[in-house]
């Protein structure tokens, strides 16, 4: 006899945001209704991810950007589907734009593009979404700038390469649509949002180390 496998409970955006336990030591995403525990972040991906904040939050003070913009401990995006949201590993705010948020200062949550200056997510097993469905919404929404920072080397192979090597990409909104850089060992990774941050890309990858 066959037995019929439930459908996974779908819910909204708004259902999500009611749902997520306010003293979670777990991290939660909504991906097209469906809410997925992501891994929390460990050993390599941590370090790289806490000392990346820190040399971005050096660059802002040293930009006299420190009053305006800021990295929040966290925070969820909204995309423009109601049934996904997300949790960045890092996302640069800014201070000045920050009151059109409705839902901030009650919810962390931020649905405007006008809100970010640069949202980076450092990629871990579930690679595909970080490539593809951030990707795509992200720059839906007008995120002017997002990496993606593989220093693992667990993307597809259409992304990194064969034979698979560790990869970091500026994605930068231009008219509407994100303008993909690669950037590999000594190349010196150009940001639009940091221009004075002056970082290889396997200086980045060290973090982690």
């Amino acid at each position: 006899m066959n037995q019929i496998q439930a459908e996974p409970k779908t819910f909204t955006f708004d259902e999500f945001i009611e749902w997520y336990p306010e003293t979670s030591q777990l991290r939660y995403e909504l991906h097209n209704g469906v809410i997925v525990e992501m891994p929390k972040p460990r050993g390599k991906h941590s370090k790289l991810t806490g000392s990346l904040i820190e040399k971005l939050l050096i660059t802002i003070r040293e930009t006299a950007k420190g009053d305006i913009w800021f990295i929040p401990r966290e925070s969820i995006v909204k995309p423009n589907r109601h049934q996904s949201g997300y949790e960045p590993d890092i996302i640069v705010l800014n201070q000045e734009t920050i009151d059109t948020e409705t839902r901030w200062e009650s919810e962390s949550v931020i649905q405007n593009s006008t809100s970010v200056k640069l949202i980076v997510e450092v990629v871990s097993s579930n690679w595909r979404d970080d490539y593809y469905d951030k990707f795509g919404d992200y720059e839906e929404m007008g995120i002017p700038e997002y990496w993606i920072v593989d220093y693992a080397g667990l993307g597809g192979r259409d992304f990194i390469g064969n034979p698979k090597q560790p990869a970091l990409f500026v994605c930068e909104l231009v008219d509407g649509e994100y303008i993909k850089k690669l950037f590999r060992g000594s190349d010196v990774i150009t940001s639009p949002t940091f221009p004075k941050l002056n970082l290889t890309a396997q200086q980045v990858f060290d973090l982690a180390l």
